[in-house]
């Protein structure tokens, strides 16, 4: 008998049913799991690199075990020289021994004496200080001369002054380093008891996924998760297992979480977390342990689908199929409870302060995480938002933290001052940001200053978004490409005081088609795009408004608004891909990104891609090294190469 699929109506009220805080959610994954014993094995020294104290470490000795000398000398009684100077030389007899390290001295140093000492060696009964050798000036064969004072202890390293036997040496949960081991080493102790790192099976969901190498079919992608999955886990504590994707089968998916939680402590798949009738992880979850899922859907964003689930003992984890709902999601509510599984103290995450330079929606009702890129305006950090949403894989990459939105706020404004969470202890702010419209001919440029070492940061704004960045003064140049009716030239009317214009490169910007569609082949731009509008069937692809490609789209259609003009990516290569595959029928682009599509392109105009350059930042090296680079043959030759005409 065929199973009857699932009811969608059911399966919408089975899932979301209760949407929980942030906290709340952690707050019942912890409690489902802790307390409990942390899994231990004893390594030796020289195996624990990298792995985490299961338990605190006293010093079984003093270090050093003996009072020794920092110098190489003479071991003396202090009060022998209280008299000493240079105008009064005080002169002491020899003992009949030299003490080097690992030398235990046989003789006392009495009064009138001194011992010869080498660094390390361990001070002689009677000895309360060491005298340099340079200090001192030989009288004979068995005696020297004195003439500078000394006090008791100098140049003297007391037992147990670096570390004192009974001292807490180190605590549970401590990473064991090099320093680490150096202390251990110094104490004697030969192997030490850590906690063994969870063992965690990682499986991607979905039938679109392609492993990386593999050949990619119509309308799949690769399986990016797995592998940035495996790779967080591995920092954090953990020891993952990649177990492949597995396609959207229960039968073939359920045998392969029971065998990942038969072998591993923990398992964490993306995908199949959301409403489709497709998301199996979740139903199946039911079935493998006591008690299960705790929670399945959180008031966050990006990461509303989480499921956190706790099977006999061991923690399930289904992840947001979009690559950066996963990867704040994981780093956000799970990171928590692997750090804790590994015996590792919870993460110290540095923060700054930042300022919003546009206005950022909101949802009401759930806490918004937004991934920011920071740059230096005028004596202050700006926090721009990255605008690629949750299916972005760089997003999180690129990103140098997050900021929060309250889940009663619908926005946050711009100018607003707020905290930023960084993902590394530190972050370098970039030398050069360039901030304003796309252009693939601008990574060329851009190349060899990556490679002496400058940090480039470019943000795609468009061109009336950089040009407004660099009038606040939060980059160096703004690429733009603005055509002005009045004075029919590009870009100089647009400046304003504290902007100067650097030339950049002509960029042919055309009508692009699929090759072969009689309803373009052979007209002019004007021609092909009247053609497009008598046929409703006849889909567009747009720009996003502040493009200065917008401008030129709105100016051919006039007042039209065809089929097709609300889908508004960011770049041209997104324009080229929706033709490319039968999404759209035409739209406008640059000559480059369309001859690498293998698409169809009637010219249209040669426009002037410039930079407006914040004039007060010009000095800086980093802009100089720009300007350079842009003069140069190298990147005038591989622009010409690429497409473009070196202005």
């Amino acid at each position: 008998m065929i199973p009857k699929p699932p009811d969608r109506s059911v399966l919408e009220q089975e899932q979301f049913l209760k949407i929980l805080s942030r906290e709340e959610a952690l707050a019942r994954f912890e409690a489902a799991l802790f307390p409990r014993a942390l899994p231990c094995q004893t390594r030796k020294l020289a195996d624990a690199l990298g792995k985490a104290l299961a338990e605190d470490i006293t010093a079984p000795i003093d270090v050093p075990p003996f009072d020794r000398s920092n110098v190489d000398g003479f071991a003396v009684r202090a009060a022998d020289l209280a008299a000493a100077g240079e105008g009064a030389a005080v002169r002491l007899a020899l003992n009949g021994e030299t003490i080097h390290c690992g030398t235990a001295p046989a003789l006392q140093v009495a009064a009138g004496t001194a011992t010869p000492i080498a660094t390390g060696g361990p001070l002689p009964r009677g000895a309360d200080a060491v005298v340099m050798v340079e200090h001192t000036q030989p009288a004979g064969s068995d005696a020297i001369e004195v003439r500078r004072a000394t006090s008791p202890g100098q140049f003297v390293s007391y037992a147990g002054s670096d570390i004192a036997c009974g001292e807490a040496l180190l605590r549970a949960g401590t990473i064991i380093g090099s320093r680490e081991i150096g202390m251990l080493a110094a104490c004697g102790i030969a192997e030490v008891k850590v906690a063994r790192k969870p063992l965690v099976a990682v499986i991607s969901t979905g039938d679109e996924l392609v492993q990386p190498g593999g050949a990619l079919p119509p309308a799949a992608i690769y399986d990016t998760n797995g592998a940035i999955v495996a790779a967080a886990i591995d920092e954090n504590g953990g020891e993952a297992v990649f177990l492949g994707a597995i396609p959207d089968d229960e039968a073939r998916l359920e045998a392969a979480m029971r065998g990942a939680l038969a072998d591993a402590d923990m398992l964490v798949l993306s995908g199949g977390t959301s409403k489709g009738a497709g998301d199996l992880s979740h139903r199946i979850i039911g079935r493998l342990g006591e008690p299960g899922i705790i929670a399945h859907g959180v008031a966050l964003k990006p990461g509303k689908p989480l499921c956190l689930a706790v099977c006999d003992g061991k923690p399930v984890v289904i992840l947001p199929g979009f690559p950066t709902s996963a990867m704040f999601t994981f780093h956000d509510m799970i990171v928590p409870v692997l750090r804790k599984l590994a015996g590792l103290p919870p993460r110290s995450d540095a923060k700054v302060s930042a300022t919003v330079p546009v206005r950022i929606a909101s949802e009401l009702g759930r806490t918004e995480f937004v991934m920011v890129s920071l740059v230096e305006g005028r004596h202050r950090l700006i926090a721009y938002p990255s605008g690629k949403g949750s299916g972005a894989i760089t997003s999180f990459a690129q990103a140098d933290g997050f900021l929060r939105i309250d889940a009663l706020a619908d926005q946050m404004p711009a100018g607003t001052e707020t905290e930023v969470t960084l993902f590394t202890p530190h972050v370098r702010v970039p030398d050069l940001v360039i901030i304003g419209s796309h252009c693939t001919g601008l990574d060329l440029v851009t190349a060899g200053l990556a490679h002496v070492g400058l940090a480039v940061r470019s943000i795609a704004v468009g061109s009336l978004g950089g040009l407004a960045a660099a009038k606040r003064g939060e980059c160096d140049l703004a690429p733009i490409h603005l055509f002005d009716d009045k004075s029919e030239t590009y870009n100089s009317p647009y400046l304003v005081e504290g902007l100067e214009l650097v030339p950049g490169w002509r960029r042919m910007q055309g009508i692009v088609f699929r090759k072969g569609d009689q309803r373009f082949e052979g007209l002019d731009a004007r021609e092909a795009v009247a053609a497009a509008l008598k046929d409703p069937a006849c889909i567009m692809v747009n720009r996003n408004q502040g493009a200065g490609t917008r401008i030129l789209i709105d100016r051919l259609l006039g007042g039209a608004r065809p089929e097709g003009y609300w889908n508004q990516p960011r770049s041209h290569n997104a324009v080229a891909a929706a033709v490319a595959q039968h999404r759209a029928d035409w739209g406008m682009t640059i000559a480059p990104v369309a001859h690498a599509a293998g698409l169809g392109f009637i010219p249209l105009a040669e426009e002037h891609y410039d930079f407006a350059l914040v004039t007060a930042r010009k000095d800086r090296p980093a802009v100089r090294a720009f300007l350079d680079a842009l003069r140069s043959d190298e990147a005038r030759a591989a622009l010409q190469q690429a497409g473009f005409r070196p202005a």
